[in-house]
């Protein structure tokens, strides 16, 4: 039987359950969180009250680290063995640190959310009930910042767009790349988002692409897409062969160049390049004609001069050409980069790109994003333009040539076009969702000429 201290303590832990339940379910309601029910339940409160000012990964952690807690708590007993009661009660008291810890990272940016000042930050550590009920009831307490929870709704629910709810099956082609990304989605604590919708473009052999688009269009997603790196609901072909279907053998014809260069600054550039050829070249070729690659990719991005030099005394310039060699020392049919002049002058981005597109002349595909495009957009066959539709979906804006591209948007440089679809808040003109319609119906116009 329980005596009457321990009747007291669990009623006081109801109690200020009971209240803390009922101020998150106040506070996650003023944020506009449709699952409010989870507030209610160990460990999924905290997650829901992270979540609702867009901190999911800090709200999930502390909602694991409370459950962990409440399960040792029921777990303990007084009869137990005294060091396996002692290794409990340690790892309970670090649990609560960590919650403490992750739980004050949330309170920090409510109270920017809601414009109050830092000091609230002490009442949560005394009471952390007492000041959630406060803003909860409290009146004059209302979000100064809906970002977070737009940032939670976005790509749930993708804008209806005329022209692009087409269920027809579009037969891809078999020479350079053709591919149809239906959509491409995540999910996390059962909330599908959308990433990308109703994307489907044909890219012929010899193509230099220009991939653009503003911050969270896409434009990473969809290449992770295209060279099956993140799978999509998607048809993806490479000059007739299926790269999600046969992987295996198609990532050896796939080179992808990440925006940091991933090498060791203790070998020296030929060492560098040597074992990249080692490790992705067909085992089928003998080691002369491994050397024979190398050397031309080397001459090629202009690194046989200073070959013996470590990669750590290598300029920018230089390391991203090191990089692009060790991709494209492979000899792919298809080569991605993801901001290969980042961080470098117009001298040095516009000999990059001038290398990539000798390598497009020799009949490969490709594809670069650079944040920088009108200082090389010469160099171009294709621009790819994606934009975020009102639903917060990246979609196909535009594919066509650059001087497609400025007749089809009314500008005169790419950026202007990237900022006429970005979104008003981020100082664009928001006309993604008349871009993404107008485009569709112009290309279902030209796919029916050509079937015709």
């Amino acid at each position: 039987m329980l005596d009457s201290d321990s009747w007291v303590s669990i009623g006081q832990s109801v109690l200020f359950w009971l209240l803390m339940s009922i101020g998150l379910w106040r506070v996650t309601g003023k944020l506009a969180f449709k699952r409010r029910w989870m507030v209610w339940l160990p460990g999924l409160r905290f997650y829901a009250l992270g979540a609702s000012v867009d901190m999911p990964r800090e709200g999930a952690i502390c909602g694991g680290l409370e459950l962990l807690t409440f399960i040792l708590d029921v777990i303990t007993t007084d009869n137990m063995n005294e060091k396996l009661l002692l290794a409990l009660s340690l790892l309970a008291l670090v649990l609560l640190v960590f919650i403490y810890v992750y739980s004050i990272r949330i309170y920090m940016r409510l109270t920017r959310v809601f414009g109050m000042r830092k000091l609230w930050i002490i009442l949560f550590l005394i009471a952390e009930w007492l000041p959630l009920l406060i803003i909860g009831f409290g009146k004059r307490f209302q979000p100064k910042n809906t970002s977070f929870t737009e940032d939670w709704e976005a790509g749930t629910a993708p804008a209806k767009l005329e022209g692009t709810e087409e269920e027809n099956v579009r037969a891809l082609k078999n020479e350079g790349l053709s591919f149809e990304i239906r959509d491409r989605t995540v999910s996390s604590f059962g909330k599908k988002q959308y990433l990308l919708k109703d994307i489907a473009i044909d890219i012929p052999n010899g193509s230099f692409v220009l991939l653009l688009g503003g911050s969270g269009s896409g434009k990473t997603t969809l290449v992770n897409a295209i060279i099956g790196y993140e799978k999509a609901n998607a048809t993806v072909k490479l000059n007739g062969s299926d790269i999600y279907r046969d992987y295996g053998q198609m990532k050896y014809r796939i080179g992808f160049v990440p925006q940091k260069n991933l090498m060791r600054g203790t070998d020296t550039v030929m060492h560098t390049v040597n074992d990249s050829a080692r490790l992705r070249m067909p085992k089928s070729l003998t080691g002369s004609q491994r050397k024979s690659k190398t050397q031309e990719v080397m001459e090629l991005l202009g690194l046989s001069a200073g070959s013996d030099g470590l990669v750590s005394k290598k300029s920018g310039g230089q390391l991203r050409r090191i990089s692009i060699a060790m991709e494209l020392v492979t000899d792919p049919e298809l080569f991605v980069l993801d901001e290969p002049d980042s961080g470098l002058d117009g001298v040095i981005s516009r000999e990059i790109f001038t290398k990539l597109r000798a390598i497009a002349d020799e009949g490969k595909i490709v594809i670069a994003i650079t944040h920088t495009p009108d200082r090389v957009i010469d160099l171009f066959d294709k621009v790819i333009v994606l934009g975020r539709d009102s639903g917060r979906v990246g979609r196909l804006a535009f594919y066509g040539s650059p001087q497609e591209a400025r007749e089809f948007f009314g500008k005169d440089t790419m950026e202007e076009i990237v900022m006429s679809v970005n979104r008003k808040e981020e100082g664009g003109e928001g006309l993604a969702d008349e871009c993404i319609e107008r485009y569709a119906r112009l290309a279902a116009r030209a796919e029916g000429g050509a079937a015709s």
